[in-house]
């Protein structure tokens, strides 16, 4: 089994092809298991399988592997095995809080796994399992511009990254101070694939403001500034994260492209924030979680 974390948002890098992002310990567990034939998708929420299924594609792909009992096909019985997958989850979907990007690390992981020791095949490397997880979701169509390569780095990795996403380079990759988080989910769902990027894109020269402080590690101010932009430009209430702000959150603003907003807090703001975000008419949800350090790991 495979556990993964997913990621809040330090600054987004739709805009300009660069962000930040660090682990929440909300997670994704993926179990898989080889069977004769063909890719079986079992996850625990209602969920399109189409992400899982490309995971284990490409994965076999790389290993050159079949999943296919083709009759016809010489090659040996060795060459074919197919995966069933399962997976359990208490992270959001569609909420800004990469949940596509801890699926598809929990799933390549698990699936490279299994087939390096049925096979004996040379493991890939963190980064290979990294980047073919963002070529699936890219495939998929759950992510855009970029490729979210700062949200799947802060989710294998754990702790804060800061990355170019254009490159798929890590500039900065270190642990985050162990905050607790608190985390707004508006009754609303936000599929990054269907964001309004031109949109988006017309706030480069602000984002880059945010993408310099986080390149500073000043990780705080750029998260409180890059909320208040892409809440803006997404059309999503700013006055959440102010609120929290104002209630003595050390940082707060939209993750991703939402709904989720996130709350970094301390045990005094903790109680304060809550009554503010439990007193909205929306009937929103809030979580309370804290930062992951740990990132994509085997457990047993």
């Amino acid at each position: 089994m495979v556990r993964s974390p997913g990621s809040a948002t330090i600054v987004n890098a739709i805009a300009t092809g660069s962000g930040s992002a660090f682990g929440i310990n909300l997670d994704i567990v993926a179990e898989v298991r080889s069977t004769s034939s063909g890719i079986k998708c079992s996850p625990d929420l209602d969920i399109d399988t189409s992400l899982m299924e490309l995971c284990a594609k490409n994965v076999f792909n790389h290993y050159q592997i079949n999943f296919e009992d083709n009759k016809e096909d010489l090659r040996s019985v060795e060459d074919v095995i197919g995966i069933e997958i399962s997976t359990k989850s208490d992270l959001p979907p569609a909420s800004g809080l990469s949940s596509s990007s801890a699926l598809s690390n929990a799933v390549t992981l698990a699936i490279s796994e299994l087939i390096v020791d049925e096979f004996d095949k040379k493991p890939m490397n963190d980064l290979e399992i990294v980047n073919l997880a963002i070529d699936s979701s890219l495939e998929a169509g759950v992510t855009i511009t970029g490729g979210a390569f700062d949200d799947a780095t802060a989710s294998y990795f754990g702790g804060v990254t800061v990355t170019d996403n254009i490159n798929r380079e890590i500039i900065i990759k270190e642990k985050m101070d162990n905050h607790k988080l608190l985390i707004y989910m508006p009754n609303i769902d936000s599929m990054t694939a269907n964001s309004d990027v031109k949109r988006m894109k017309l706030l480069a020269p602000l984002v880059e403001m945010a993408f310099e402080k986080a390149s500073q590690k000043e990780y705080y101010t750029a998260l409180n500034l890059n909320g208040i932009l892409y809440s803006n430009a997404l059309d999503f209430d700013t006055k959440i994260a102010i609120d929290a702000l104002s209630a003595g959150a050390i940082a707060s603003g939209l993750s991703g492209t939402g709904s989720a907003y996130v709350a970094i807090i301390d045990n005094e703001s903790k109680d304060n924030i809550k009554d503010i975000w439990n007193s909205y008419t929306d009937s929103g949800r809030i979580i309370e979680t804290e930062v992951d350090n740990l990132g994509t790991s085997i457990i047993e």
